[in-house]
């Protein structure tokens, strides 16, 4: 039986989804099956007063995508929320489109949603339940990560943060190093500089 990993992701967040490909990556090579759930830059990032104005106004439209999913998964399934992923994040990270309202709309038509869905980016009515999948992922993690956050068999880690995901058996034994490191208990952190922006291809 698949080991069941739990994947949390924005979908604005271009290195969520650098490493939601590589899991992509992940599952052929490795017996793991993937639970996406959302989170969301905009809870994380509440209250604090030291953001720049531009990030403050990603933040806000951030909101949209996140909204959507959450009504799509709670009308329709769970298993529209990968294939709705994938769609926006097609169109927002390689595909550069900056009008979230567009993704949203296209990605809808893509997966076959109802075109009305597109609404909720703007009403807050699905907001309890992206926070409670937030605060999920917090409490596995705490509170000083972002996006993404994996959870397998009790161990739960922020990122991997990596640029370009890598593919075929070299995904699954960065996977392997990942998952070694992340179940000793006594493990925290890792991390060197960015040397390169998300490299989409």
């Amino acid at each position: 039986m698949a080991d069941q990993v739990k994947f949390w992701f924005d979908p604005a967040c271009p290195w969520a989804w650098m490493t939601s490909r590589w899991m992509v990556e992940v599952e052929k090579v490795r017996d793991v099956e993937v639970d996406w759930r959302v989170m969301s830059l905009a809870v994380l990032n509440e209250g604090r007063d030291e953001l720049p104005e531009n990030y403050r106004s990603f933040l806000q439209k951030a909101w949209g995508p996140v909204r959507v999913i959450v009504a799509a998964r709670e009308q329709h399934g769970q298993e529209v929320v990968k294939p709705l992923y994938d769609a926006m994040g097609t169109r927002i990270h390689p595909g550069g489109e900056k009008d979230f309202d567009t993704v949203v709309a296209e990605s809808l038509a893509d997966v076959g949603l109802p075109a009305e869905l597109a609404a909720e980016a703007h009403t807050d009515r699905w907001d309890d339940l992206v926070r409670a999948s937030q605060n999920e992922a917090q409490e596995r993690v705490g509170d000083d990560v972002g996006t993404p956050v994996i959870a397998l068999n009790g161990s739960a880690f922020f990122g991997p943060v990596m640029s370009p995901a890598p593919k075929g058996e070299e995904a699954g034994t960065v996977w392997d190093g990942a998952i070694a490191l992340a179940s000793y208990p006594g493990f925290f952190e890792i991390k060197r500089s960015r040397t390169a922006d998300p490299i989409f291809d």
